[in-house]
């Protein structure tokens, strides 16, 4: 694709923008260590929630997109469209939890939910495993979309996209070292209109290149009977039932299994990483949970059917293709027009920076707040602590460049981590339910996980690429994995009575699984929400399958069954509006009694009380 000096002209525009957008909010993000990676805790639901989406949206997703459907037709998408219900957990079950521990990352949550020296060992821990080589891991898949990008789009070598590729990461460097996380979000939104936008550009020239829906549906008759072996696989919404990709195990391993179960970048159970950064830099609770339905919402109707109409126009288009990745660029090429191209290539590279800036604010976090500053330089300035923030997401940048010279496929990479991290969900979920949840009860799920995964891969040669071994991988490692932290919880002792009364009295859980500690603090009423949150996790659930399943129908010409999956969709998100809107009264008096009470943690030890001003 030959990109003219306009085109040029508006990609330099655009970094021009984001660098200026960045020195901007700087100022914001240099008074304290909270402003630089959570963003003063002033952030609206409606950044937050963009903000999440914007991180999703990489180079490398539409791209695996293409892979996927290339390998099981619509239903590939199920390796994405699974986590919904982990998705809508994290909204209804836990986004208020993540705002009112006011921490500055998961990991911190580590020595507010245990104690001793084993709670700061778990954090330091989590701290270098996930924001080293899991980041690296993460940020290597996302550049080596983009090299592949680069060579594809611009024709040069890979040594030559190599350099180019180094020139984007260090311009899109500057956005967190310059502001942090204002930097990100800002960015992130105007990223998101970009990309979304051309998204959809992409996807109406990809359809019209193949004859419009009609021409489609006819052309992938062809390809059920050339690639499947099997009448209307191609668009179908569920895999068959003796599908070659994805077998009935598979499968249900993925709606059953996978979305609890792994732990994954932007889909883990319970919230994490960075998406348990914008919660807790969401302004309030509700904010928190605004953000992260927002978030749900648009990731999973708004953007999977434009990337799944060039993936199935490229299937189509190039049916031989040897990297079927590389066919949503392809489209992009060989059929959109010239006056389009300056900004398609300008989104490709928002999506890139959207997703390398957020990996490099997060990252950084983790080796500042949670490792440097917790056991090297306790009693440092803010300022330095920035500082070092900043030479931090510099050598996290570095390592990322190189860990995407050893990788070939971004799905292959994606299914590499969930196996590596199965069973590990468990422990996440539960930690903020179940009183009995200690320290080694993580650290043996973070240990016995990627221990079992990888004796299962390299000792019983399990391949993930394989589906129907991908699911005995998933199935064994999490059910070992959580007998191993399960086993591990009963035979150690459980955290000090002060440290869960103290968590307990922060975050205010169910009272079901923590009644030894809501005894020593009556002052705090139960929570009543419980029932609230499932009926709105469920009704959320179908109305995200509703909406998803209703557009797909509508675009591929079957209006009836389009209108009535949306009407379902609309039906249950009504419902779920009415759970969210209706705050329960004895939820407003635990509220109202917990803001009035007194520290009741001499009543639990009388030993030193831990500081839950936070």
């Amino acid at each position: 694709m030959k990109l003219t000096s306009v085109d040029w002209a508006v990609v330099a525009m655009f970094f021009l923008f984001n660098i200026a957008v960045s020195a901007w909010f700087r100022r914001r993000s240099e008074k304290s260590v909270t402003d630089f990676f959570a963003a003063g805790r002033n952030v609206p639901w409606w950044l937050a929630g963009t903000s999440m989406v914007a991180a999703t949206f990489a180079v490398d997703t539409p791209m695996a997109i293409s892979g996927l459907v290339a390998k099981g037709g619509i239903a590939g998408a199920w390796l994405i469209w699974n986590t919904v219900a982990g998705g809508m957990l994290t909204t209804f079950f836990f986004a208020r939890y993540w705002r009112r521990a006011g921490v500055i990352t998961d990991a911190e949550i580590a020595e507010l939910r245990y104690s001793g020296r084993r709670a700061a060992f778990l954090r330091g821990f989590r701290a270098l495993y996930f924001g080293l080589p899991i980041n690296c891991l993460v940020l290597g898949w996302v550049n080596l979309a983009m090299l592949k990008t680069l060579v594809l789009v611009l024709g040069v070598s890979k040594l030559e996209g190599l350099a180019i590729l180094l020139g984007l990461m260090a311009l899109t460097a500057l956005i967190p070292i310059l502001s942090g996380l204002w930097g990100v979000l800002a960015t992130g939104f105007f990223q998101f209109a970009l990309k979304a936008g051309m998204a959809i550009v992409l996807a109406v020239f990809a359809v019209r290149a193949v004859g419009g829906i009609d021409g489609l549906k006819a052309k992938a008759a062809l390809v059920d009977y050339l690639r499947f072996r099997q009448p209307g696989a191609t668009l179908s919404f569920l895999p068959g039932l003796h599908s070659s990709w994805m077998p009935l195990l598979a499968f249900l391993v993925y709606v059953s299994v996978n979305w609890w179960a792994a732990w994954y970048p932007g889909a883990e159970a319970g919230g994490g990483g960075y998406i348990a950064q914008r919660m807790l830099s969401a302004r309030d609770e509700q904010h928190s949970l605004l953000a992260s339905l927002w978030f749900n919402l648009a990731h999973f109707i708004l953007q999977p059917w434009p990337w799944i109409l060039v993936a199935l126009a490229s299937l189509v288009l190039y049916p031989a293709l040897g990297d079927p990745e590389a066919g949503y660029i392809l489209v992009m090429m060989d059929h959109l027009p010239a006056a389009l191209r300056g900004l398609m290539f300008a989104a490709i590279a928002a999506a890139y920076m959207s997703a390398l800036a957020t990996q490099l604010n997060w990252g950084a976090s983790y080796m500042v707040n949670d490792f440097y500053r917790r056991f090297l330089r306790k009693d440092a300035s803010e300022a330095h602590y920035i500082s070092v923030a900043r030479w931090g997401t510099v050598l996290i940048t570095v390592l990322s460049a190189v860990s995407c010279l050893f990788m070939h496929s971004v799905a292959g990479a994606w299914q590499l981590l969930l196996v590596t991290g199965a069973g590990t969900g468990g422990v996440f979920l539960l930690r903020w339910y179940w009183w009995r949840v200690n320290a080694w009860s993580e650290i043996s799920a973070m240990l016995a996980a990627p221990l079992v995964s990888l004796t299962l891969q390299f000792v019983w040669r399990l391949d993930p690429a394989e589906p129907a071994q991908f699911a005995w991988l998933m199935l064994i490692t999490t059910g070992l994995t959580t007998a191993a932290w399960l086993a591990v919880t009963w035979l150690t002792a459980p955290e000090p009575a002060d440290t869960l009364v103290a968590f307990y009295y922060l975050v205010r859980p169910l009272q079901f699984g923590w009644k030894p500690m809501a005894r020593l603090v009556p002052e705090v009423a139960p929570a009543a929400d419980g029932w609230r949150n499932l009926r709105a996790w469920f009704c959320g659930c179908v109305l995200i399958y509703g909406a998803l399943f209703g557009i797909g129908k509508l675009l591929l010409g079957e209006a009836l069954t389009g209108v009535l999956w949306l009407m379902v969709g609309l039906l249950a998100g009504i419902i779920m509006a009415r759970q969210i809107v209706q705050q329960p009264v004895d939820e407003l008096e635990a509220v109202a009694r917990y803001n009035g009470a007194e520290e009741p943690l001499s009543r639990a030890s009388n030993g030193n009380k831990r500081d839950v001003s936070r």
